[in-house]
Order: structure tokens, then C-alpha cells, then sequence
């Protein structure tokens, strides 16, 4: 990865109906070169859209990948990653930290009806989630812009060693908390 690569990193927190979607710009080098906040509904379905406008409002040709933390943020608002990938340039890759049985059988308890039903589908249609090590850590990841091989290799490129977190992706979930504390 060259030191002048991008990534932007999006996380959220949430205390309430909103949540806060926080964008980190970072260097490969490791150089903060950017913050962008936006919000989606907890229990909604917009957080694709609104990751689609953090990304249009930065307007930035230098990031080179975006990193998301998840595919369920807000309370169950599933990220679609094909329509995010159809929509914005750089490669999306949904990141996790911990092995897990999937999230059909939480959606199916907590919702009911066609609500239910949407967020099965979108859930569903997701990339399959591939276990990756990166920087000596164990990390999932999904990608629908490149391949495995080169998701695994962007992630890492942010990734210091001995971190357990991307560092777009930390930086980004401690700055939504912050948001998130002073507007809650």
C-alpha cells in the first residue's frame, strides 16, 4: 500500500432513535486526513444511503477503500452492500471481531411481518462472511469489490501491529461515542 493511500472507516454509536455514523479518513502511513459525521435511525433502514452520503459528502478521489464496522448497525439497520458497491468507487469491506452463528435467528425474534422479512433478505443477500488473520488477530470480513485475497491485504494495510481494530475503524467508533455522548 503506498503511504499517501486513503481509507475512510465508518463506525457508529448509538443511544437513543438516531445513531451517530462517525467517517475516519486515514492514511496508510497512519495520518488522521479527515472526519465526517452523519446519522441513520436505530431500528431503520437507511444506513446504506447515509454511508453513501458520507462518502458523496467527502468527495474525495484519494480513499482508496472503505472499511465499514459490520453489516447490522443501528439496531438491525443491514448495510446492503451491493447497492453501496454499485454506488460508490473504492471497495467496501465489512469488517467484524468475533465468530457468531449469524443474525437471522436475532432478526427474526425482534422483528415481525414484512419488516422481518425485508431484513432476512437483505441480511441473506450478504457476501459471505470469510475468517481472516490480520496483524495476529483473527477478524471477519465481507467484500463485494474485490476479492478476499485483497480485502484481507487493504484491512491489514490499516491494521497496526499488535492492534485488534483497523485503525480508520477504532478511530471512528471513539469518535461517534464522542458525538454520541454530547448530543445524547
Amino acid at each position: 500500500m503506498k503511504p499517501g493511500s486513503r481509507a475512510l472507516g465508518i463506525a457508529e454509536s448509538y443511544t437513543g432513535e438516531s445513531s451517530t455514523l462517525a467517517g475516519i479518513v486515514q492514511t496508510a502511513a497512519g495520518r488522521l486526513d479527515g472526519i465526517v459525521f452523519g446519522s441513520c435511525t436505530v431500528g431503520g433502514t437507511d444506513v446504506t444511503q447515509s454511508i453513501i452520503d458520507l462518502v458523496h459528502r467527502l468527495d474525495r478521489e484519494d480513499i482508496r477503500v472503505v472499511l465499514v464496522a459490520g453489516v447490522a448497525l443501528a439496531w438491525y439497520n443491514i448495510v446492503d452492500m451491493d447497492e453501496l458497491a454499485k454506488a460508490i468507487d473504492p471497495p467496501v469491506i465489512a469488517v467484524t471481531f468475533e465468530e457468531s452463528e449469524g443474525l437471522s435467528a436475532a432478526i427474526d425474534a425482534a422483528f415481525e411481518g414484512d419488516d422481518r422479512d425485508d431484513r432476512l433478505a437483505r441480511y441473506r443477500s450478504l457476501p459471505k462472511r470469510t475468517a481472516v488473520e490480520i496483524a495476529g488477530q483473527s477478524m471477519f470480513i465481507r467484500t463485494t469489490s474485490t476479492g478476499t485475497g485483497r480485502a484481507s491485504e487493504l484491512v491489514d494495510a490499516y491494521t497496526p501491529v499488535g492492534n485488534n481494530r483497523p485503525e480508520p475503524l477504532r478511530v471512528a467508533k471513539l469518535a461517534a461515542r464522542a458525538v454520541d455522548e454530547v448530543y445524547s
